[in-house]
């Protein structure tokens, strides 16, 4: 058996309140994750932070035109972050945190959870198709970066019914 080269995990300060952080975009995967972690933040008293990153394209002309994709895909990001914040506050009794950001996901991911340290647990939904799990799940709790995001990932399969859920959480 060969020691591992890669760096430890970063150090992160202990956690006082559980806040359960959910990665949403319009997919059907994130539904599940996020009831995952509405019950489990209702079960151990924690919260849900939701975060929707829009990425931005590359855009070297038209700049008017790269504004107005923008604002649209905030529009979808105040949508999308709505429609999971009332299953939250459906689950909990309590409101979602609502975090939009804009740049790369996993650039994002990681400046959130080194800013917040009440951050927990990452919580993301699986894709249940034959692509695979999705490339945030791929990247972030894949081969290569375990062991070395500096919280515990829970990845939460697509496919599954809130009843389900609800008896795993």
């Amino acid at each position: 058996m060969t020691a591992s080269t890669s760096a430890p995990a970063p150090e992160r300060a202990p956690v006082r309140k559980r806040k359960f952080l959910c990665v949403v975009d319009a997919s059907d995967e994130c539904a599940a994750a996020v009831h995952f972690a509405a019950r489990r933040a209702a079960n151990t008293g924690g919260h849900v932070a939701l975060l929707f990153v829009v990425e931005p394209e590359e855009y070297q002309h038209w700049s008017a035109v790269k504004d107005i994709m923008l604002e649209e895909s905030r529009e979808e990001a105040q949508d999308v972050l709505t429609k999971f914040a009332d299953k939250v506050q459906q689950v909990t009794g309590g409101p979602a945190e609502l975090i939009i950001r804009e740049g790369k996901i996993r650039e994002q991911i990681n400046a959130l959870v080194s800013e917040d340290r009440e951050i927990g647990v990452l919580v993301l939904g699986a894709a249940t198709g034959k692509d695979g799990p999705g490339p945030l799940v791929s990247a972030l709790a894949g081969r290569d970066q375990a062991g070395r995001f500096p919280l515990p990932v829970t990845v939460v399969p697509g496919n599954l019914s809130d009843e389900e859920i609800d008896a795993l959480a």
